[in-house]
Protein backbone atom coordinates (compact mmCIF):
# COMPACT_ATOMS: atom_id res chain seq x y z
CA UNK A 1 0.00 0.00 0.00
CA UNK A 2 1.26 3.57 -0.14
CA UNK A 3 1.98 5.20 3.21
CA UNK A 4 4.19 7.43 4.84
CA UNK A 5 6.73 6.30 6.65
CA UNK A 6 9.19 7.23 9.21
CA UNK A 7 12.46 6.05 8.83
CA UNK A 8 14.76 8.60 11.19
CA UNK A 9 13.50 10.10 14.23
CA UNK A 10 12.94 13.86 14.07
CA UNK A 11 13.24 13.50 10.41
CA UNK A 12 9.98 14.25 7.87
CA UNK A 13 7.88 10.57 6.67
CA UNK A 14 8.87 9.16 3.41
CA UNK A 15 5.96 8.87 0.93
CA UNK A 16 6.26 5.28 -0.58
CA UNK A 17 5.54 1.48 -0.83
CA UNK A 18 5.11 0.03 2.86
CA UNK A 19 3.33 -3.56 3.95
CA UNK A 20 -0.83 -3.41 4.32
CA UNK A 21 -1.28 -3.67 7.62
CA UNK A 22 -2.35 -7.90 8.96
CA UNK A 23 -5.76 -8.31 10.91
CA UNK A 24 -5.21 -9.85 14.74
CA UNK A 25 -8.70 -11.32 16.87
CA UNK A 26 -10.18 -8.42 17.65
CA UNK A 27 -9.30 -5.95 15.14
CA UNK A 28 -10.98 -4.31 12.09
CA UNK A 29 -9.54 -2.90 9.03
CA UNK A 30 -10.25 0.73 7.64
CA UNK A 31 -9.51 1.96 4.07
CA UNK A 32 -8.01 5.25 5.20
CA UNK A 33 -9.87 8.25 3.08
CA UNK A 34 -8.34 11.10 5.43
CA UNK A 35 -6.04 11.74 8.27
CA UNK A 36 -4.64 14.72 9.79
CA UNK A 37 -1.05 15.60 11.37
CA UNK A 38 -0.99 16.87 14.80
CA UNK A 39 1.58 18.17 16.78
CA UNK A 40 0.93 14.54 18.48
CA UNK A 41 2.66 12.89 16.13
CA UNK A 42 5.91 15.26 15.44
CA UNK A 43 6.22 14.80 19.15
CA UNK A 44 5.73 10.80 19.00
CA UNK A 45 7.98 10.91 16.33
CA UNK A 46 10.73 13.14 17.46
CA UNK A 47 11.91 10.24 19.43
CA UNK A 48 12.44 11.97 22.74
CA UNK A 49 8.86 11.91 24.05
CA UNK A 50 7.44 10.63 27.29
CA UNK A 51 6.23 7.51 25.09
CA UNK A 52 9.76 6.37 24.37
CA UNK A 53 11.22 6.34 20.96
CA UNK A 54 8.91 3.84 18.78
CA UNK A 55 10.54 1.33 16.83
CA UNK A 56 11.43 2.37 13.39
CA UNK A 57 10.43 1.88 10.56
CA UNK A 58 6.48 3.13 11.09
CA UNK A 59 3.58 4.44 9.57
CA UNK A 60 2.26 7.53 11.89
CA UNK A 61 -0.74 9.11 12.27
CA UNK A 62 -2.31 8.71 15.82
CA UNK A 63 -6.14 9.27 13.88
CA UNK A 64 -8.39 9.15 10.89
CA UNK A 65 -11.73 8.65 9.15
CA UNK A 66 -12.32 5.36 6.72
CA UNK A 67 -14.55 2.97 5.43
CA UNK A 68 -14.33 -0.52 7.00
CA UNK A 69 -14.54 -3.67 5.27
CA UNK A 70 -18.21 -3.68 6.15
CA UNK A 71 -19.46 -1.08 4.56
CA UNK A 72 -19.13 1.59 7.82
CA UNK A 73 -18.00 4.79 7.53
CA UNK A 74 -16.10 5.67 11.41
CA UNK A 75 -13.02 7.62 12.97
CA UNK A 76 -10.83 5.71 14.38
CA UNK A 77 -7.95 6.25 17.10
CA UNK A 78 -4.54 4.15 17.71
CA UNK A 79 -1.68 4.29 19.41
CA UNK A 80 1.08 4.91 16.62
CA UNK A 81 4.31 5.88 17.89
CA UNK A 82 3.42 5.28 20.90
CA UNK A 83 3.00 2.00 20.83
CA UNK A 84 4.56 -0.86 18.38
CA UNK A 85 2.60 -0.49 15.26
CA UNK A 86 1.76 1.53 12.08
CA UNK A 87 -0.78 4.22 12.32
CA UNK A 88 -3.07 5.89 9.98
CA UNK A 89 -1.41 7.70 7.33
CA UNK A 90 -1.80 4.97 4.56
CA UNK A 91 -4.27 3.47 2.63
CA UNK A 92 -5.38 1.39 5.11
CA UNK A 93 -5.09 0.83 9.17
CA UNK A 94 -6.04 -1.87 11.41
CA UNK A 95 -7.35 -1.13 14.95
CA UNK A 96 -9.22 -2.49 17.58
CA UNK A 97 -13.16 -2.46 16.98
CA UNK A 98 -13.38 -0.54 20.44
CA UNK A 99 -11.57 2.75 18.52
CA UNK A 100 -14.02 2.89 16.02
CA UNK A 101 -16.53 5.69 16.28
CA UNK A 102 -19.72 5.66 13.78
CA UNK A 103 -19.56 9.10 11.85
CA UNK A 104 -22.85 11.24 10.96
CA UNK A 105 -23.62 12.06 7.43
CA UNK A 106 -23.80 15.67 8.34
CA UNK A 107 -20.09 15.75 9.10
CA UNK A 108 -17.22 15.32 5.78
CA UNK A 109 -14.53 13.04 6.47
CA UNK A 110 -11.72 16.03 6.58
CA UNK A 111 -13.79 17.87 9.34
CA UNK A 112 -13.89 14.88 11.02
CA UNK A 113 -10.34 13.64 10.78
CA UNK A 114 -9.46 17.73 11.76
CA UNK A 115 -11.70 17.88 14.90
CA UNK A 116 -10.62 14.68 16.04
CA UNK A 117 -8.52 14.53 18.98
CA UNK A 118 -7.53 18.00 19.23
CA UNK A 119 -11.69 18.72 19.47
CA UNK A 120 -11.58 15.61 22.11
CA UNK A 121 -8.63 17.62 24.11
CA UNK A 122 -9.98 20.97 24.51
CA UNK A 123 -13.59 19.60 25.12
CA UNK A 124 -12.79 17.51 28.09
CA UNK A 125 -10.25 19.96 29.26
CA UNK A 126 -12.80 22.54 30.05
CA UNK A 127 -15.18 20.15 31.12
CA UNK A 128 -13.53 17.26 33.21
CA UNK A 129 -10.11 18.13 34.22
CA UNK A 130 -11.03 22.38 34.37
CA UNK A 131 -14.35 21.34 35.54
CA UNK A 132 -16.08 24.73 34.01
CA UNK A 133 -19.27 25.91 35.38
CA UNK A 134 -22.03 27.97 33.71
CA UNK A 135 -21.20 31.78 33.66
CA UNK A 136 -17.41 31.18 33.95
CA UNK A 137 -15.00 33.06 32.61
CA UNK A 138 -12.53 31.83 30.17
CA UNK A 139 -9.24 32.36 28.87
CA UNK A 140 -8.15 30.34 25.78
CA UNK A 141 -4.37 30.23 24.62
CA UNK A 142 -2.83 29.10 21.31
CA UNK A 143 -6.81 30.09 20.11
CA UNK A 144 -5.13 29.86 16.87
CA UNK A 145 -4.32 26.76 16.71
CA UNK A 146 -6.66 23.44 16.63
CA UNK A 147 -7.58 23.02 20.20
CA UNK A 148 -7.62 26.64 20.46
CA UNK A 149 -10.22 27.47 17.65
CA UNK A 150 -12.67 24.45 19.00
CA UNK A 151 -11.69 25.03 22.87
CA UNK A 152 -13.12 29.42 21.91
CA UNK A 153 -16.39 27.61 20.38
CA UNK A 154 -16.66 24.26 23.03
CA UNK A 155 -15.93 26.81 25.88
CA UNK A 156 -19.13 28.71 24.56
CA UNK A 157 -20.89 25.51 24.07
CA UNK A 158 -20.39 24.08 27.58
CA UNK A 159 -21.66 27.83 29.07
CA UNK A 160 -18.87 29.55 29.56
CA UNK A 161 -20.48 33.33 30.30
CA UNK A 162 -17.39 35.11 28.27
CA UNK A 163 -14.52 33.50 26.28
CA UNK A 164 -11.69 35.50 25.52
CA UNK A 165 -9.15 34.51 23.11
CA UNK A 166 -5.08 34.68 22.84
CA UNK A 167 -2.80 34.06 20.49
CA UNK A 168 0.20 35.49 18.18
CA UNK A 169 -0.75 36.05 15.27
CA UNK A 170 -2.63 38.46 13.61
CA UNK A 171 -4.96 35.93 11.56
CA UNK A 172 -5.51 33.70 14.75
CA UNK A 173 -7.37 37.07 16.73
CA UNK A 174 -9.21 37.52 13.19
CA UNK A 175 -10.45 34.10 13.09
CA UNK A 176 -10.89 33.48 16.88
CA UNK A 177 -13.34 36.54 17.28
CA UNK A 178 -14.97 34.64 14.19
CA UNK A 179 -15.39 31.91 15.90
CA UNK A 180 -17.25 33.66 18.97
CA UNK A 181 -14.48 34.87 21.12
CA UNK A 182 -15.78 38.22 22.98
CA UNK A 183 -12.34 40.10 22.95
CA UNK A 184 -8.94 38.38 22.06
CA UNK A 185 -5.25 39.30 23.18
CA UNK A 186 -2.28 39.24 22.05
CA UNK A 187 0.16 37.06 23.48
CA UNK A 188 3.52 38.28 21.74
CA UNK A 189 6.05 39.36 23.93
CA UNK A 190 9.13 37.86 26.07
CA UNK A 191 8.28 39.74 29.62
CA UNK A 192 5.30 38.13 31.35
CA UNK A 193 4.29 41.02 33.08
CA UNK A 194 3.53 42.87 29.56
CA UNK A 195 2.10 39.90 28.40
CA UNK A 196 -0.16 39.65 31.46
CA UNK A 197 -0.65 43.31 31.09
CA UNK A 198 -2.58 42.53 27.83
CA UNK A 199 -4.71 39.61 29.36
CA UNK A 200 -5.74 41.66 32.20
CA UNK A 201 -7.21 44.21 29.73
CA UNK A 202 -8.54 41.48 27.21
CA UNK A 203 -10.69 39.76 30.50
CA UNK A 204 -11.84 42.67 32.15
CA UNK A 205 -9.64 40.92 35.12
CA UNK A 206 -11.49 37.91 35.80
CA UNK A 207 -10.29 34.81 34.35
CA UNK A 208 -11.97 31.48 36.11
CA UNK A 209 -10.21 28.99 33.29
CA UNK A 210 -7.65 28.86 31.40
CA UNK A 211 -7.61 26.56 28.57
CA UNK A 212 -3.70 26.26 27.80
CA UNK A 213 -2.07 24.31 25.13
CA UNK A 214 1.27 26.33 24.52
CA UNK A 215 2.92 26.50 28.25
CA UNK A 216 5.84 28.50 28.42
CA UNK A 217 5.73 32.76 29.14
CA UNK A 218 1.91 32.45 27.82
CA UNK A 219 1.04 30.14 30.81
CA UNK A 220 3.62 32.08 32.89
CA UNK A 221 1.06 35.04 31.84
CA UNK A 222 -2.12 33.56 32.20
CA UNK A 223 -1.20 32.40 35.68
CA UNK A 224 -0.77 36.13 37.11
CA UNK A 225 -4.65 37.19 35.60
CA UNK A 226 -5.98 34.23 37.17
CA UNK A 227 -8.64 35.24 39.45
CA UNK A 228 -9.07 33.54 43.47
CA UNK A 229 -9.61 29.65 42.91
CA UNK A 230 -9.02 30.13 39.59
CA UNK A 231 -7.32 26.78 36.88
CA UNK A 232 -5.01 26.67 34.61
CA UNK A 233 -5.40 23.32 32.49
CA UNK A 234 -1.95 22.53 30.63
CA UNK A 235 -2.52 20.06 27.23
CA UNK A 236 0.65 20.81 25.55
CA UNK A 237 3.88 22.89 25.08
CA UNK A 238 3.86 24.46 21.98
CA UNK A 239 5.60 28.12 22.78
CA UNK A 240 8.21 26.36 25.59
CA UNK A 241 8.88 23.27 27.55
CA UNK A 242 9.34 24.79 30.71
CA UNK A 243 7.17 27.55 32.88
CA UNK A 244 7.48 29.15 36.04
CA UNK A 245 5.56 30.01 38.41
CA UNK A 246 5.08 32.42 41.72
CA UNK A 247 4.46 30.09 44.59
CA UNK A 248 2.98 32.90 46.98
CA UNK A 249 0.84 33.75 43.98
CA UNK A 250 -0.61 30.55 43.03
CA UNK A 251 -0.75 30.02 47.36
CA UNK A 252 -2.51 33.31 48.09
CA UNK A 253 -5.27 32.78 45.21
CA UNK A 254 -5.89 29.56 45.78
CA UNK A 255 -5.39 28.61 42.19
CA UNK A 256 -4.84 25.71 40.44
CA UNK A 257 -2.04 24.73 37.82
CA UNK A 258 -3.16 21.11 36.41
CA UNK A 259 -2.08 18.75 33.77
CA UNK A 260 -4.24 16.96 31.06
CA UNK A 261 -3.72 14.32 28.46
CA UNK A 262 -5.88 12.45 26.07
CA UNK A 263 -4.44 9.18 26.81
CA UNK A 264 -5.52 9.14 30.57
CA UNK A 265 -9.29 8.79 28.89
CA UNK A 266 -10.81 5.76 28.74
CA UNK A 267 -11.80 4.73 25.00
CA UNK A 268 -15.66 5.07 26.64
CA UNK A 269 -15.00 8.78 27.14
CA UNK A 270 -13.16 9.48 23.92
CA UNK A 271 -16.20 7.98 22.25
CA UNK A 272 -18.62 9.86 24.31
CA UNK A 273 -16.75 13.53 23.57
CA UNK A 274 -16.51 12.90 20.07
CA UNK A 275 -19.64 11.74 19.65
CA UNK A 276 -21.05 15.40 21.43
CA UNK A 277 -18.85 17.27 19.61
CA UNK A 278 -19.30 15.58 16.27
CA UNK A 279 -23.00 16.47 16.85
CA UNK A 280 -22.54 19.92 17.03
CA UNK A 281 -20.14 20.09 14.13
CA UNK A 282 -23.01 18.39 12.41
CA UNK A 283 -25.37 21.20 13.45
CA UNK A 284 -22.71 23.85 12.26
CA UNK A 285 -21.82 24.89 15.99
CA UNK A 286 -18.41 23.64 15.96
CA UNK A 287 -15.59 23.57 13.16
CA UNK A 288 -11.81 23.79 12.31
CA UNK A 289 -9.52 25.54 9.92
CA UNK A 290 -8.16 22.92 7.44
CA UNK A 291 -6.34 22.26 4.41
CA UNK A 292 -6.82 18.43 2.18
CA UNK A 293 -3.65 17.55 0.72
CA UNK A 294 -2.81 14.42 -1.61
CA UNK A 295 -0.24 11.77 0.55
CA UNK A 296 3.00 11.75 -1.38
CA UNK A 297 2.66 15.64 0.08
CA UNK A 298 3.43 14.44 3.66
CA UNK A 299 7.04 16.29 4.08
CA UNK A 300 5.38 19.71 3.74
CA UNK A 301 2.62 18.73 5.73
CA UNK A 302 4.97 17.78 8.38
CA UNK A 303 7.11 21.19 8.18
CA UNK A 304 4.13 23.26 8.31
CA UNK A 305 2.38 21.18 11.40
CA UNK A 306 2.03 23.86 14.08
CA UNK A 307 2.85 27.10 12.26
CA UNK A 308 1.00 30.28 11.42
CA UNK A 309 -1.54 30.54 9.50
CA UNK A 310 -2.73 27.49 11.61
CA UNK A 311 -5.22 25.12 9.09
CA UNK A 312 -4.84 21.45 9.79
CA UNK A 313 -2.87 19.57 7.17
CA UNK A 314 -5.61 16.58 6.25
CA UNK A 315 -3.85 13.77 4.35
CA UNK A 316 -5.90 12.01 1.99
CA UNK A 317 -4.17 8.98 -0.25
CA UNK A 318 -3.67 9.65 -3.47
CA UNK A 319 -6.13 9.35 -5.97
CA UNK A 320 -8.70 9.84 -3.62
Amino acid sequence: MEAAVLRAYGAAPEYGDHPAPSLVPGSVRVRITAAPVNPLDLLCASGTSYFGQPTLPYVPGTQGVGVTDDGRRVWLSCDAGMRPGDGSMAQWCAVGANALLPLPDDVSDDLAAALGLSAIAAWMALSWRGGLKPGEHVLVLGASGTVGQVGVQAARLLGAGRVVAACRDDHGRVRAQELGADAVADLTGDDPALVAAALADATARRVDLVLDPVWGIPAEAAARVLSPRGRLVNLGAAAAPAATFSSAALRSTMTSVIGYTNNALSPEQKAAALAEILGHAAAGRITADRRILPLHQIADAWARCGQPPHRRAVMVPDGA
